[in-house]
């Protein structure tokens, strides 16, 4: 086996690795890496038509991921009854996930204010909380994996605030249940809070 043979190989290995995620960011950005290596492979074999498909495809890729994280996206959030038979249902053919990052979740407590986040008007997560005046207490932040590299949360409480405020919010607090909910917690800008209640963010 050449070396040309390895790096088709790794291109393919690449694109069929693309098709196993469950993530939009994460499929886009490995089949373009596995792309700009069959382009690559294609220069080494000196085929035209390889090096001009896969551009083409690497091109499609960059466009995509720009469009996924460059703010062009239809995203929204609608308020809806925590009684919502919608929210049970949707609550309860994920809970499985959900309590992966929020163990004690429980999907029976009723909440002041539940959210359902929208991408392209599609249903792509739910937010839910307790109120205390106008602090919320989050119960539930959740967004499905296919979105979860899309900056969703990053939208939910920095453009798309105006939800919570329009609703007498200004504080949203939250526990962090576990590692990766806290890392999380961190990178859409709450700050651990003095007081102890956990992570807070000033909207």
């Amino acid at each position: 086996m050449n070396g040309a043979e390895l790096v088709g190989y790794a291109a393919s290995a690449l694109v069929v690795a693309s098709l196993a995620m469950t993530s939009v960011v994460r499929l886009r950005a490995i089949s373009l890496v596995g792309s700009i290596t069959f382009v690559a492979y294609g220069v080494l074999i000196e085929s035209v038509p390889i090096i001009l498909t896969n551009s083409a495809i690497a091109v499609i890729n960059v466009w995509f991921l720009a469009r996924e994280l460059g703010g062009r996206r239809d995203l929204g959030a609608v308020v809806v009854p925590p009684d919502s038979p919608f929210l049970a249902d949707f609550l309860r053919h994920h809970m499985a996930d959900i309590r992966s990052f929020q163990p004690d979740f429980d999907p029976a407590r009723t909440a002041d204010l539940s959210l359902v986040l929208m991408r392209d008007g599609l249903p792509a997560g739910v937010v839910r909380g307790d109120r205390d005046d106008a602090t919320l207490h989050l119960t539930l932040d959740y967004v499905l994996k296919a979105y979860r590299d899309s900056r969703m949360g990053h939208w939910i409480f920095g453009p798309g605030a105006g939800v919570f405020r329009t609703a007498g919010i200004t504080t949203i607090v939250t526990a962090g249940d576990t590692d990766t909910h806290r890392a999380y917690l961190q990178r859409v800008g709450f700050r651990r809070d003095p007081a102890g209640r956990g992570y807070v963010r000033e909207l």
